[in-house]
C-alpha cells in the first residue's frame, strides 16, 4: 500500500532559513503575547510598542481582533469552538512570521489558560512572551468607549469575558504590566524595555 505523502514538493530544505532572515533584519524573532481583559489597553500599547519599535529601527507587527477577524478569521463566530480555532489561527500566524525574524505583537483577550497554552505550544516555548496586562474591571469598564459592558451587564450581549464569562489570569506571566495608575505611554516603556533582550540576537 502507497504510504501518503505529507508533502508532494517539500521544498523547506531549499527555502532561506530563519537564521538568513534574523540576520538581514538584525533581532530575534518572538511572539509578544498579550493578554487581559476588554478595555485594559492591550490595543493601545501594542500600537505604541510597535511604533517605539520601528523608531529604533526594529520590524514588528501587531496582530489582534480588527485586523485578524477582518480577514482570515473572518468566517468564525464566537462560540467555544471558534474562538478556539480563532487562537489556533492567530498562533499558527504568528509563528510564520517569528519564524522570518519578525517581532509579532499579539493582542488578544485570549480569556483561558488553556488556550494560551494552545498559542505557546504551536509558537514554541523560545519565542512566547506572555504578557499580562492586569486592569481591575472597575477600570476597563471606565475606558470601555463601545459601552460593551453596559451591553454585558443589561445582557445584550452574551458570554462577555469578565462579565458573563470567566477570564483566568495567567498564572506565571513573563511580565505584568498594571495599568490602573499609569499612563499607556508608561506601560509601553515597560514593555519595550523587558522584550528588547529578548529581541537582540544571540
Amino acid at each position: 500500500m502507497t504510504q501518503p505523502q505529507k508533502h508532494i514538493h517539500p521544498v523547506f530544505d531549499r527555502m532561506l532559513q530563519r537564521a538568513d532572515k534574523e540576520s538581514l533584519l538584525g533581532q530575534h524573532g518572538a511572539v509578544v503575547w498579550m493578554t487581559g481583559l476588554s478595555g485594559s489597553g492591550k490595543s493601545t500599547i501594542a500600537i505604541a510598542l510597535e511604533r517605539s519599535l520601528h523608531a529604533m529601527g526594529r520590524y514588528a507587527v501587531v496582530l489582534d481582533g480588527d485586523n485578524v477577524r477582518t480577514g482570515i478569521n473572518n468566517n468564525l463566530g464566537f462560540s467555544d469552538a471558534d474562538r478556539t480555532e480563532n487562537i489556533r489561527r492567530i498562533a499558527e500566524v504568528a509563528k510564520l512570521f517569528a519564524s522570518n525574524g519578525a517581532v509579532v505583537i499579539c493582542s488578544f483577550v485570549s480569556p483561558t489558560i488553556a488556550i494560551r497554552e494552545l498559542a505557546r505550544l504551536i509558537i514554541g516555548e523560545e519565542d512566547f512572551i506572555e504578557v499580562f496586562i492586569d486592569t481591575p474591571i472597575e477600570v476597563c469598564e471606565q475606558r470601555d468607549v463601545k459601552g460593551l459592558y453596559a451591553k454585558a451587564r443589561s445582557g445584550e450581549v452574551k458570554d462577555f469575558t469578565g462579565i458573563s464569562a470567566p477570564f483566568e489570569a495567567p498564572p506565571d506571566p513573563a511580565i505584568v504590566i498594571a495599568t490602573a495608575d499609569r499612563t499607556h505611554d508608561a506601560s509601553t516603556t515597560e514593555l519595550l524595555n523587558f522584550i528588547l533582550p529578548h529581541i537582540q540576537r544571540k
